[in-house]
């Protein structure tokens, strides 16, 4: 197997391939004020196997078109929302995040946790704005320090790892500068890097080197994951990840 084909062997069965929980999803729901409008056409980006996509789903009156690139997490998603009797809510969509299938303002709301790093946080918001109708809801997280200082070795390490790492204050003004006025901003809290996604990861680790009978690219790939982890239980008070919420603004009602 090539890195990724174990990375998704590593994640596909766990309940969520990122940090995240149900209560901070709904929390977003509430803050982009979607609960009882009708007929919402929503976009689950890089969805995984569908934690977010499932909540949206039971909440809303909606249509969710569910993309990732990665078909096995959308044959666990697919099966999951069977069992949970959504299946006629969610359509799951192989697809590039960069290049997404939706025509132009054809979406109420784009969500994407713990996703968008793949493209870039503004590079990801300029290319999703398009699909979205005057007005309508971004809702993503996104790693974010939460101090203006920071330790060396952390600094160090995610500079390394995602570059395009800033603070809240500085992310929102990325999505004011690209036509979004933010709704609402707020911090996951450390249960869902811990409980909801570290945790379930950690144990299955053994099976995984098991299953790949400890081939260094299976053992490199777990010592990564550790390391992270001991990371964020270090230095989980300096970074995490933020949730944004913003609305598409009207460009053409704004005065030259």
């Amino acid at each position: 197997m090539d890195e990724l084909e174990l990375l998704v062997d590593l994640h596909l069965d766990g309940p969520r391939q990122g940090p995240g929980g149900a209560a901070a999803t709904q929390l977003a729901i509430d803050l982009a004020d979607l609960r009882g409008r009708r007929n919402l056409a929503i976009a689950d980006v890089g969805c995984g196997t569908g934690a977010a996509t499932l909540v949206l789903a039971r909440e809303l009156d909606v249509h969710l078109t569910a993309t990732d690139f990665v078909p096995a997490f959308l044959a666990r998603l697919e099966r999951a929302a069977a069992r949970a009797g959504l299946s006629d809510r969610i359509t799951p969509v192989a697809a590039d995040m960069a290049a997404l299938p939706f025509a132009d303002a054809a979406l109420d709301a784009i969500f994407a946790e713990g996703a968008i790093y793949n493209l870039g946080f503004a590079a990801g918001i300029a290319a999703w704005r398009r699909y979205l109708k005057p007005g309508g809801i971004l809702a993503v997280s996104e790693l974010t320090w939460f101090s203006a200082r920071r330790p060396a070795e952390l600094e160090r390490h995610w500079q390394r790892e995602y570059p395009e790492v800033d603070t809240a204050a500085a992310k929102l003004a990325v999505l004011e500068d690209l036509g979004f006025g933010p709704i609402g901003y707020f911090v996951l809290p450390r249960h869902c890097w811990l409980d909801n996604y570290y945790r379930p990861l950690q144990a299955r680790f053994p099976a995984f080197l098991d299953r790949h009978g400890h081939a260094p690219a299976a053992a490199a790939l777990v010592a990564a994951e550790v390391a992270e982890i001991a990371l964020y239980e270090r230095y989980g008070d300096y970074f995490g990840y933020g949730y944004y919420v913003a609305r598409k603004l009207d460009e053409a009602s704004v005065p030259p």
